[in-house]
């Protein structure tokens, strides 16, 4: 396909675009904005880290000092006693394990992993990332004390891997982001069972069932539903001090909270019932109805949507951060780096996630490939597999969250340093796997990145261009599809975008559906009735434009004066408006966007996949040009 040049939007603009009307917003958390959030915190966990280094070196014992200091939580004679990274360790991730959760369970319902074949492949490759450098760490440590320490050598950090993976493969294709997410997530859930199974020690039997039946009484909670927070709070809190007091540790309960915390899309009925309840508010507001209103609202979000928003920015920023500070602090000099580099410890944990990882997960990758003779296959090409792989050997978080249970000492030093040695080289593999692949020709490079995998498809109705109204090419590389409202003015925002992306790529075939949002845009109907009484005298996009460019007029008379100026037969134009000659054909594409899940406008579709995210020139450039590499090995 052509490429033609894409333009910047400064970033005060492009916030710009990415609003939606609600019958109306797409309220789940859309992946791509899950990486965004990792990749600035992986900066900030990264500065967080050096700090600590920098803490340690500089003085040792300030740093030991501070982080051994005791703090203890009373109620009556009981109470839990911890130094301070005891509670960040062991209190604190469990909120970022709940975060990991509600994730799993977000793509679990409604993302990538909705298809269930799509599940098999990256949960075996997350388990070969898992076994073959557990395998190598233990092959080097085969003999030694240090075996039992072969947890830390497991698990890669979800936050600094994606986070590391934009910043040294920027190039690597999106869903290269999405596949390593669900690897990466197969092994925090099996490093957390891990944790309780192998290095929870002098487990109590009675708390562990107190643990349980307080869990199940969450589980009875959500399905009468009770839809308080505090009710599900306060039993969390329960079962996190039941789990302490029995052994086990209580960071193993985040990822079971987020798995039970359902997500889905927000219904038109939903949003349609919020609106009314905001309409009445607005009318009359009192108390009651401002607190109806609120329950409306919140009742259209799923609760998986609205935990993501209200914890992800503080784990990311915030918790995981704190964590490293608490637990990287390592005293440096030229006696403690030559005893580490030859401890099978360091050597183990580094070889283990330096090529553990990307073996283990690619090597996976292909013989699934193999033996399901390629209908299950990656969703990206094997040099992007190669680099997924090669980045997984950031074990950071849990690697280090076990290191402190396995082991003390100069021990729990080297395996800190190990763990710190294997991020930075597999992150420097992973940029030269980028690299290498650069230099292969165009249509090689485009396989190797992109793969041959078909992309899951999210619209449910495919283009006819018999039946759609399309601008371009009625046939071409790559098929942009809008769901729009001519009364939203997301929509009229969009618009020029739209024109300025024409423009630059002369072969992208442009569909636009209708879906008027009746009750929030009381014209909305109408116009696009209108502009199908315009497309029976063939100038349906010449009244798409007219409308767009005015849509704070849009009542009967604005419409007949448009249909006037383009030289409709008004006669036929206006019995079409009185008829609802065109309310079928409007009624299909909101049948069409009803199970597509579309639930607001503007709502965009590349190639059958929803694009989520902004809509600036910029942001649908790039991804016109990553459907258009795909469509050249299709």
């Amino acid at each position: 396909m052509s490429v033609g040049p894409g333009r910047a939007t400064p970033s005060r603009v492009r916030s710009t675009f990415t609003g939606r009307t609600a019958w109306a917003r797409s309220l789940e958390t859309p992946l791509r904005e899950f990486l965004s959030t990792e990749t600035g915190s992986a900066l900030v966990l990264l500065g967080a880290a050096l700090a600590a280094l920098a803490w340690a070196n500089i003085d040792f014992s300030s740093y030991r000092d501070v982080w051994h200091t005791g703090l203890s939580i009373r109620v009556g004679g009981s109470g839990i006693s911890q130094d301070l990274r005891g509670w960040v360790n062991t209190g604190l991730m469990t909120f970022f394990f709940f975060v990991v959760g509600l994730e799993v369970r977000r793509e679990f319902d409604i993302g990538e992993l909705r298809e269930r074949r799509r599940l098999t492949l990256p949960v075996l490759a997350g388990l070969g990332g898992m076994a073959v450098p557990i395998a190598i760490y233990l092959a080097i440590n085969t003999g030694h004390p240090s075996a039992h320490g072969w947890g830390v050598a497991m698990s890669t950090d979800t936050a600094f891997a994606l986070g590391m993976l934009a910043l040294v493969g920027a190039r690597f294709p999106d869903r290269l982001r999405s596949f390593l997410l669900t690897i990466v997530v197969v092994d925090d859930v099996v490093a957390l069972a891990v944790i309780a199974l192998v290095y929870s020690a002098d487990v109590t039997l009675t708390p562990l069932l107190i643990a349980a039946a307080i869990f199940g009484l969450a589980l009875v909670a959500r399905a009468v539903p009770i839809r308080h927070g505090l009710v599900y709070f306060l039993l969390a809190v329960a079962t996190w001090v039941a789990l302490f007091e029995s052994g086990v540790d209580p960071v193993v309960l985040g990822v079971a909270v987020g798995l039970i915390t359902l997500a889905y899309p927000a219904g038109r009925g939903e949003l349609e019932r919020a609106t009314e309840l905001f309409r009445s508010f607005r009318e009359q507001p009192t108390p009651e109805l401002a607190r109806t209103a609120r329950a409306g609202l919140r009742a259209a979000v799923s609760p998986n949507a609205r935990m993501q928003q209200l914890y992800h920015p503080w784990t990311s920023y915030v918790i995981v951060p704190l964590f490293a500070l608490a637990n990287v602090g390592i005293a440096i000099n030229g006696g403690f780096l030559s005893r580490a580099y030859s401890s099978p410890i360091t050597l183990g944990i580094l070889f283990a996630y330096v090529l553990g990882k990307p073996i283990g997960i690619g090597g996976m990758s292909w013989l699934v490939t193999r033996l399901s003779r390629e209908r299950l296959r990656p969703p990206v090409g094997w040099a992007a597999v190669a680099g997924g792989g090669a980045i997984a050997g950031i074990g950071f978080t849990v690697s280090l969250l076990i290191a402190t249970l396995a082991f003390h000492g100069e021990q729990l030093e080297q395996a800190k340093l190990g763990v710190l040695s294997a991020a930075a080289s597999s992150a420097l593999l992973s940029w030269l796997v980028l690299r290498a692949t650069a230099r292969l020709p165009r249509r090689a490079r485009i396989r190797a990145l992109f793969g041959t995998s078909q992309t899951l498809v999210d619209l449910a109705v495919p283009v006819d261009p018999e039946r759609d109204h399309v601008r371009g090419p009625t046939e071409g590389p790559v098929t942009v599809v809008e769901y729009g409202d001519f009364e939203c003015p997301y929509c009229g925002r969009a618009e020029p975008v739209v024109r300025e992306l024409l423009a630059d790529f002369a072969d992208v075939r442009y569909v636009w559906r209708h879906l008027p949002l009746s009750d929030v845009h009381p014209s909305a109907q109408l116009a696009a009735e209108a502009a199908e009484a315009a497309a029976n005298q063939d100038a349906f996009w010449e009244m798409h434009d007219l409308l767009l460019d005015h849509q704070d007029n849009l009542q009967s008379r604005d419409l007949l004066a448009y249909a006037e100026r383009l030289g409709l037969d008004l006669e036929r134009f206006r019995d079409d408006l009185s008829e609802q000659a065109g309310a079928s054909r409007v009624e299909e594409d909101v049948d069409s966007a009803d199970r597509s899940g579309v639930t607001g406008t503007p709502t965009f579709f590349i190639n059958e996949r929803r694009h989520d995210g902004a809509y600036d020139v910029e942001t649908l450039s790039t991804a016109v040009r990553a459907a258009g590499a795909r469509s050249l090995i299709a």
